[in-house]
């Protein structure tokens, strides 16, 4: 079928300029930096606005977003696309490790391993994805995190490792 014929859907994405974000994430410790994201303070990453999810909670050493599964998120054979879930994952245990930081250090994701456990579909209502710390040392990083439906039955899990970049 081609782009627009019958059945097509739009979607449109708005995303903020992420310079002030890059700027006080070079000033504020990291979770001071999440719970400005989450209060509104500072405007989401523009992933977070292509892919649909949202920051919810900040702790220290846990973060958790939320989603709401959509069609646009859907691969050819029906369910959300395992790249979704994996960012999903990757941005709650990324963003608990950087809850341990201080101001101006930074982290990259350097492996992440995916469990899909069961499908998501957008019937499977708001998605939940759960990070948390399991160790952080001065260069390196581990943490998990769950991704669980309305009903809190666990859909996918992950666990990575962060290196620490240290302050400029």
């Amino acid at each position: 079928m081609s782009e627009g014929g019958a059945g097509a859907r739009h979607r449109a994405v708005r995303w903020d300029d992420p310079a002030a974000s890059a700027e006080a994430a070079g000033r504020l410790a990291g979770r001071e930096f999440l719970e400005a994201i989450r209060d509104g303070r500072l405007p989401p990453a523009p992933v977070s606005q292509l892919v649909g999810f949202t920051l919810t909670e900040v702790d220290a050493g846990r973060a958790v977003f939320e989603c709401e599964p959509s069609e646009a998120q859907y691969n050819p054979i029906g369910s959300v696309h395992g790249g979704v879930i994996s960012t999903l994952l990757d941005s709650a245990l990324s963003c608990a490790v950087h809850t341990t930081l201080p101001a101006g250090t930074g982290y990259t994701t350097a492996e992440i391993k995916v469990n899909f456990v069961r499908p998501v579909l957008v019937g499977s209502g708001r998605l939940r994805a759960e990070g948390r710390v399991i160790h952080v040392g001065s260069r390196l990083a581990t943490a998990e995190a769950r991704l669980t439906d309305a009903a809190g039955k666990l859909l996918a899990h992950a666990v990575g490792t962060c290196l620490i970049l240290p302050a400029r």
